[in-house]
């Protein structure tokens, strides 16, 4: 392969990942930039301890939040990206959802939901996204709660699982906020780039940050390449950021502060962050639960119509102690652990121009300038769930008690570079080229401008998949 490209796609996550899939595909030279590195494919990814208490594998770059004060994102550098590490909900949006909503400060997608459907298909198809029957003791929980209040409707999970799963334990009960070793979880590493991995035309280097854009020398609009921490200088015809939506928007705002360049949808770069109000429930029942799977079911309810409940995976003493203060005793976490079952309750944020993903610049902290304040009607909506489904959980005979996931539960991070056809009103176009930039083009989750009440993830595979497309015909 020669030094110059095709396409140059930053980043390795579901995105990116798509687009780089279906452009090699299609006989484009293509170079694949991932920041992090590759995972072990061992054990060591199911350790409770290194992922969830020492954070081994989380992103340890301290950004600053709405008020100033520092935090650290739960962000995954490593090639696959956050897909080695989410639960495997894979979900579709609904068409609805593709519509603006004034009252409950929602924007539209320039397109409905047919023009992503077919994207959609070939995505699960690539996941191999089924569903798994619920285990005796949560059916009997879930029955509990759906006779006694029928506004609860009780729906399979789509997952990315492989129904071999159930032959290995420990896989079983850790697949949720963990990277499968065996490759029994789809993930863009192992569904779509070890599919391309020997192509001649196709080239992933990982480990390299990318630091700038490169542009045509008199031209700051024209992107002909980047260039990484290391001071590697990477060319093609056509560059995608798939760096993430707290990445992508940095990496073009230090692009226009460096040359001074100016752009209609300036102003919008980096705003309109979402990231869903995400909250734990756990229910402590006064019996054992031998349940091992546990993620299988999601349930939605009218009164809640920005908003679902999923179930959460395996939750013992070890998961438990992770999550509370290191005071409370080793024998409480064990007590406990054999008696719980979580749920994960997602709300769509409000759209907010002022939330929003700014560089720190040279030297400087980025900036998360993120507030439910300015979100009052999600915020009102997601308090109403909570409360409903820690009411039914008692009803069933649970104690429930809820966790807000707060600033650093960045999973479903989107929409900072909002898709639209005004430039004035949006950053990309409805292929994701930048407004006013040429050869530039933006494959992750940051063109979304809604979250729905599921998780992104299926979504912006599929917007990925079909950026792949456009650009392998043009």
């Amino acid at each position: 392969m020669s030094d110059q490209y095709d396409v140059l796609v930053v980043g390795s996550g579901a995105g990116g990942a798509s687009v780089a899939y279906k452009l090699t595909l299609a006989g484009k030279s293509v170079l694949l930039l991932e920041k992090g590195p590759f995972l072990r494919r061992d054990a060591s990814t199911l350790d409770v301890r290194k992922v969830f208490v020492e954070g081994v594998f989380k992103n340890h770059e301290p950004w600053l939040d709405s008020k100033g004060k520092e935090f650290v994102p739960g962000e995954f550098y490593n090639v696959g990206g956050k897909t080695k590490w989410y639960g495997a909900a894979l979900f579709r949006f609904r068409p609805e959802e593709f519509e603006a909503e004034p009252n409950f400060d929602l924007l539209g997608w320039p397109f409905g939901y047919d023009e992503l459907e077919p994207f959609y298909d070939e995505a699960s198809d690539l996941l191999r996204i089924t569903t798994f029957k619920n285990e005796p003791q949560l059916q009997a929980l879930l029955d509990k709660i759906t006779m006694a209040d029928p506004g609860w409707e009780l729906h399979p999970l789509p997952l990315g699982l492989s129904h071999d799963i159930i032959n290995h334990p420990d896989e079983a009960k850790h697949f949720d906020g963990f990277a499968s070793p065996s490759g029994l979880k789809s993930d863009s590493e192992r569904n779509l780039l070890d599919h391309i991995r020997d192509k001649p035309n196709f080239k992933l280097v990982a480990g390299d940050p990318v630091s700038a854009l490169v542009a045509a020398p008199g031209n700051p609009r024209k992107i002909i390449g980047v260039q990484c921490a290391d001071g590697s200088n990477y060319h093609a015809k056509t560059v995608v950021l798939a760096a993430g939506a707290m990445s992508s928007p940095r990496i073009l705002q230090d692009h226009l502060r460096a040359s001074g360049l100016g752009l209609a949808c300036g102003d919008l770069l980096g705003a309109n962050f979402k990231m869903h109000i995400n909250s734990a429930l756990l229910g402590f029942s006064p019996f054992t639960d031998h349940d091992m799977l546990r993620k299988t079911a999601v349930l939605y309810n009218n009164r809640f119509p920005h908003s679902s409940m999923q179930c959460l995976g395996w939750i013992d003493a070890e998961l438990l102690a992770a999550q509370v203060p290191p005071e409370v005793p080793a024998f409480v976490d064990k007590l406990l652990g054999k008696k719980a079952i979580g749920f994960w309750a997602t709300t769509e944020d409000s759209s907010s121009a002022e939330n929003r993903i700014v560089s720190g610049g040279p030297g400087g902290r980025p900036r998360m300038d993120y507030s439910l304040d300015r979100i009052p009607h999600a915020v009102k909506e997601h308090r109403a769930l909570i409360d409903a489904w820690i009411e039914r959980l008692l009803a069933a005979g649970l104690v429930g008690f809820d966790k807000y996931m707060g600033m650093a539960g960045t999973a479903h991070a989107l929409g900072s570079m909002v898709t639209g056809t005004d430039p004035a009103r949006s950053v990309v176009d409805t292929h994701g080229k930048v407004h006013g930039m040429e050869s530039l083009y933006v494959g992750d989750g940051s063109p979304l401008p809604r979250a729905s009440r599921v998780n992104p993830s299926l979504t912006i595979y599929a917007w990925g998949l079909r950026l792949g497309a456009h650009l392998a015909e043009n």
